[in-house]
């Protein structure tokens, strides 16, 4: 069960946020929370500075929003050092499911990935096989413009999408290519999961802020042929004005003080970003519908 203090922090965003629980967003503040979940989000193997981040990322709260479940099959899109993995992984593992991190850095057929991008995959692998039992049979696949399917047809029960839509829409088609390789590889009944930085409806895609509209993520979705099965406030953050001098970058984690490609300044004032948080954040689950819903 989520413990008293999670389900009055929740409360408290909810109500913070000015939004109200509606059928959809009920799960998000009712489901009770996997013990086995709530371990892997509280292990001591996880860093300190990715376990510091959990009070403006809700992981257990979030995932179980978005359906996760003991023995999936999950699809992590862009996993980069792992911070979602560190929390999947051994869950999955502790209940029989299977973990797949999907990279553009392993796609066989980009021949423009960087001797870096390859280091970076090699490093990933070579973190999680190293312990089967804590992190168990962990997969990597490629994930890009060029890339095959992600994984046999039908065989995904959730795909992660955490902060990386916005990225898509400078890459002509590229969003559309992703929720189609994301059809094709859910079981009828899979979830994808999404979260990222909320921009307001009708932002233009390609303003390049970090910020995009649900509207636009909504609409890709459906035309994938997914329908919007939910969507919480958990990740929402009404501080947020999202309108920075770097874009969402100005805020934390990543506290950019400079453009892009100059070094850091140092007489950067951080302290109105960093009593804002982290960015305000849409969290929505879609459905692959069932033959004939």
């Amino acid at each position: 069960m989520a413990s008293p203090t999670r389900r009055i922090a929740l409360t408290a965003l909810i109500l913070a946020a000015g939004l109200t629980l509606a059928a959809p967003l009920a799960f998000a503040a009712t489901a009770a929370i996997d013990p086995r979940l709530e371990q892997a989000v509280d292990s001591p193997l996880r860093p300190a500075a990715d376990r510091a981040r959990d009070a403006f990322r809700h992981p257990a709260q979030s995932l179980t929003f978005w359906g996760l479940k003991p023995g999936d099959t999950v699809i992590d899109i862009s996993p980069a050092k792992g911070w979602w993995t560190d929390i999947l992984a051994p869950y999955l593992a502790a209940t029989g499911g299977h973990y797949i991190g999907a990279s553009a850095s392993a796609d066989p057929n980009d021949p423009t990935v960087s001797a870096a991008g390859h280091k970076a995959v090699a490093a990933f692998v070579a973190k999680y096989g190293a312990d089967p039992k804590l992190y168990g049979d962990v997969k990597v696949t490629g994930f890009g413009p060029r890339s095959g399917p992600l994984a046999p047809a039908g065989s995904v029960d959730l795909i992660l999408v955490s902060r990386e839509i916005h990225n898509w829409p400078a890459q002509p088609g590229f969003t559309q290519k992703a929720f189609a390789d994301f059809y094709a590889a859910l079981k009828p009944g899979g979830y994808v999961a999404v979260e990222d930085h909320r921009a307001p409806d009708g932002a233009d895609p390609l303003k390049g802020n970090g910020y995009i509209s649900e509207a636009y993520v909504i609409g890709v979705a459906a035309k994938a042929g997914f329908k919007l099965d939910g969507r919480s406030p958990i990740n929402a953050n009404p501080k947020d004005t999202k309108d920075y001098p770097f874009g969402v970058w100005t805020l934390p984690p990543t506290r950019q003080s400079a453009p892009d490609g100059q070094p850091a300044n140092p007489a950067f004032d951080h302290a109105r970003y960093d009593a804002i948080g982290e960015s305000d954040r849409m969290t929505l689950r879609f459905v692959k519908p069932e033959p004939g819903a």
